[in-house]
């Protein structure tokens, strides 16, 4: 979910910067668009402030009544829990632009009022329009037993793809009790059910979810494991394994410091070398400056 996480970042923070308009107003401006593997990916440049922007996808099934053959102008619309955005433009090579127009659900505040989720203010509320979370998604992920709390908590439910299913899957692979944060951070770190089987498999079992987490973000894959125990690092730790990727420790490394004489170094060795600069450049250099 990393490179693929960016936009909706900037989504938020477009959508924050906005000005702050009644609940239940609508939001209207102009739209530029493009398709991409079933996808409408919408960029939205709101009337109260054209020089802001914001970005958000959805799949084309999602739409009613958009067609994007060339010339077509028919209006469109994307119906969802927080309200309604509707569309008119044209469509040219798989581009459109036109104006939008988002119009609020006045119930929606109301049911999330009941779910005692703090009433959105108007850029919230379009936000999680635009991610698609809502009231369903909190009872569904409360039937799990994670309880959304806040606006907050909702969006980034929504953003990071918090779902009823990720969560039954975590907790199948054995993380059956972390809380929304934690599920949101695996999430962005891309701590997946299948990677947690994957490091089970190699004897890392029940590993803390921060464990989980620093693996994943410095690419300490399973093949990345696999390939250093084919190396001879038998007995590494999580931890030694984090270092390893933090400092530069690759396959490659170890089989050049090798090759450069180096053939007994222990893994705290290879990582001493990479933070003191040691290549096998550096150990020619200093070889043929003793001659």
């Amino acid at each position: 979910m990393t490179s693929r996480l960016s936009p909706w970042l900037t989504l938020v923070v477009m959508l924050l910067a906005l000005p702050v308009l009644a609940a239940d107003a609508q939001r209207t401006g102009t739209w530029g668009a493009h398709v991409r593997e079933q996808q409408l990916q919408l960029s939205l440049h709101p009337k109260d402030k054209p020089d802001s922007h914001h970005g958000f996808s959805a799949p084309l099934a999602d739409f009613q009544g958009l067609s994007t053959a060339d010339g077509s102008s028919a209006p469109f619309k994307l119906v969802r829990e927080a309200g309604t955005f509707d569309f008119e433009g044209r469509f040219k090579d798989g581009q459109g632009v036109g104006a939008w127009r988002f119009s609020p659900d006045a119930s929606f505040t109301k049911k999330l009022a009941e779910l005692g989720i703090p009433k959105p203010d108007a850029d919230e509320h379009m936000l999680l329009a635009s991610v698609n979370v809502g009231p369903q998604r909190v009872q569904a992920l409360a039937a799990t037993g994670q309880k959304v709390t806040t606006v907050e908590e909702l969006v980034q439910v929504g953003i990071f793809q918090v779902t009823p299913d990720y969560v039954r899957a975590m907790a199948s692979a054995g993380y059956p009790k972390l809380t929304i944060e934690q599920l949101v951070a695996c999430r962005i770190h891309q701590v997946t059910p299948e990677r947690i089987q994957g490091y089970a498999a190699l004897g890392f079992k029940g590993l803390p979810v921060d464990s989980l987490q620093a693996m994943s973000i410095h690419g300490v894959t399973p093949d990345f494991v696999r390939e250093m125990r084919g190396l001879g690092f038998k007995d590494l730790s999580a931890d030694d394994l984090v270092a390893m990727r933090i400092h530069g420790v690759t396959p490659a490394f170890v089989k050049e410091m090798r090759e450069a004489g180096y053939e007994n170094a222990t893994a705290e060795d290879f990582i001493s070398m990479r933070i003191h600069g040691i290549d096998s450049i550096f150990v020619r250099s200093m070889s043929k400056k003793r001659k």
